[in-house]
């Protein structure tokens, strides 16, 4: 692994175990939430995630790089399976547990801040570096070595900070279903990627 990549992973596992420490200190009961079943209905959050996540992949169907289509053709089944049941399985979770719109709006109405803000803080913070990574994308030469590249010490940007970030809305909503689909998703889809960059390398 590059030093910028052990550097950018570090950090946001700084960040993370940080924001982790913090919400445990101050919870009475801090795994109550995780017992609880998600509050089913319409997530504004998700609604926005979603958008950020697929208006680009939209986009980026009518500007893909030589030679992906039969690069596509050799991807695993299998990982080609855990990413499309991944994708599938966070598109109805985050939109339909309104814990994700919850807990930022009762904070936003004088309640007192929750530490646990600072895991969907820090998730709109690794997608408004994934919509950056696309620009740089959109504006470079769109080879697949540009699409598979770092962003910000990143590893396989396209593919890792969505998943990063779909993490860290299941831990901020408690939802150890939808925390399970990102890792589901994540290995499908960084594995993918993972496959593709090292063909491009051989």
């Amino acid at each position: 692994m590059k030093k910028s990549n052990a550097a950018a992973v570090g950090a946001l596992t700084a960040a993370f175990a940080a924001i982790s420490a913090w919400s445990a200190m101050t919870s009475i009961e801090p795994l109550k939430g995780w017992l609880q079943l998600p509050k089913w209905g319409v997530s504004v959050t998700g609604i926005v995630f979603l958008l950020m996540l697929f208006i680009p992949n939209i986009i980026w169907s009518k500007n893909q790089p030589a030679g992906y289509e039969e690069s596509a053709k050799r991807e695993s089944k299998l990982l080609l399976a855990l990413e499309r049941a991944g994708e599938v399985l966070v598109s109805i979770l985050v939109l339909t547990d309104r814990r994700l719109d919850r807990l930022w709006l009762s904070s936003a109405s004088g309640s007192v801040i929750s530490p646990r803000l600072g895991y969907l803080i820090l998730a709109l913070i690794l997608m408004i570096m994934y919509e950056l990574y696309w620009i740089k994308y959109f504006r470079s030469s769109r080879t697949l070595g540009d699409m598979y590249a770092d962003y910000c010490g990143f590893p396989l940007a396209g593919a890792s900070l969505p998943v990063f970030a779909v993490f860290l809305l299941g831990v901020f909503a408690c939802n150890a279903f939808l925390t399970a689909a990102s890792i589901i998703l994540g290995i499908g889809h960084i594995g993918i990627h993972l496959m593709h960059k090292k063909e491009i390398e051989k």
